[in-house]
């Protein structure tokens, strides 16, 4: 039997990621991640956790042409305030990583994911 063939190289990254079951999976993984990093989950602790969980759904559903709208605020509007650190993004995206690889999402989608949610950071980051 043939090895399992995934979408082409040339598909949306959307589909290369497995779509929105893929994409549902590794956001959990990701909030079960901060939920347990005394660094960077104070930020958070008021957030209502299901919509934070659609919200980032949408957000990389629609970053990487999956076709959804992002419902949320924009990444000022929603982090003005939060006093969010230039070291807690940073270990927000570690987490992310630590979830891709969990998910052995191949290097070259896992850099483009990341270069989609890394120029997010100028607005998230209130580093005094």
């Amino acid at each position: 039997a043939e090895p399992a063939k995934g979408p082409p190289a040339n598909a949306k990254l959307f589909d290369r990621l497995g779509g929105k079951p893929a994409i549902e999976a590794v956001v959990d993984d990701f909030l079960a991640r901060v939920s347990q990093d005394e660094r960077i989950n104070a930020p958070f602790a008021g957030s209502h956790v299901p919509r934070l969980r659609t919200r980032l759904v949408e957000l990389i559903c629609a970053g990487t042409g999956g076709g959804c709208t992002y419902s949320g605020r924009d990444m000022k509007t929603v982090h003005t305030g939060m006093g969010v650190t230039s070291a807690q993004f940073d270990a927000l995206a570690g987490h992310l990583v630590a979830t891709l690889d969990k998910f052995k999402v191949p290097e070259k989608e896992k850099g483009e994911l990341l270069a989609i949610i890394g120029p997010m950071k100028k607005d998230i980051v209130e580093d005094p």
